[in-house]
């Protein structure tokens, strides 16, 4: 079973009833429900509670952290982020959802801008699976249709995947690169686009596909840690 923390800002279900009405549990609840069906032991935090909920006891209980956040990355403390960053590098997985790509957590784990073009006019998404070997692409057929999304299109300002799974097509032309895997130390991160707030997004069956199957994926092997700094010969040094 993988310990899962589903974080969410949960702003816009505070501000806007559109949101509300669609996840009244919020974004954090709904994602949290599909992987605990999954059989997942998923627990939820919020911005607004102390540390973000994001302690130190809950960190090193978390297998795979999965982020979602838009109005408010400005709030969120740079020592719980420094945390996060530090648990990664040392193999928690982390998955980040949409706009999280502008999340401190992100840009300090890519060392870039995670900048990128964007409109909302509720149009179409194809995500076309681009490598179906990938363990995250699990299950899926060729491409997924999301009826409307926000567009988010190149140039994402990221360094190259060490893999790239999924690339997205929007109706107004744009393409854009929406399913990203990186390694970081010890611990994967995985990068996933769709999931604006005002679209129903989490509760379509392949995108909850997709989130579950990267929970598997990043959630952490268990490999003995890598030891660092001045090191004894394994074999006898002659002497030259």
């Amino acid at each position: 079973m993988i310990k899962v923390t589903v974080w969410n800002e949960n702003r816009h279900e505070q501000k806007n009833p559109t949101v509300q009405e669609i996840y009244p549990k919020g974004i954090h609840g709904a994602i949290a429900e599909f992987l605990e069906n999954a059989g997942h032991d998923v627990k939820t935090a919020t911005l607004d509670e102390p540390e973000h909920g994001l302690t130190e006891e809950v960190l090193n209980n978390t297998d795979v952290l999965v982020w979602w956040g838009h109005l408010a990355h400005d709030e969120v403390d740079d020592e719980i982020v420094n945390k996060v960053q530090q648990r990664v590098l040392d193999g928690m997985g982390l998955l980040v959802l949409h706009s999280g790509h502008f999340s401190k957590i992100f840009k300090k784990l890519m060392g870039t801008s995670c900048d990128l073009k964007w409109r909302e006019a509720d149009e179409k998404e194809r995500i076309w699976i681009v490598n179906p070997s990938h363990p995250v692409a699990n299950g899926l057929g060729e491409y997924i249709e999301l009826e409307k999304e926000e567009m988010y299109g190149e140039h994402f300002d990221i360094p190259a995947p060490d893999d790239l799974v999924f690339v997205s097509w929007f109706e107004g032309g744009e393409v854009f690169r929406s399913g990203c895997a990186y390694n970081r130390g010890k611990g994967k991160i995985f990068y996933f686009r769709p999931g604006h707030e005002t679209y129903p997004t989490y509760y379509n069956k392949d995108v909850q596909t997709v989130i579950t199957n990267a929970v598997s994926f990043l959630a952490p092997t268990g490999s003995q840690a890598p030891v660092y700094g001045n090191a004894k010969p394994l074999e006898a040094i002659g002497a030259k």
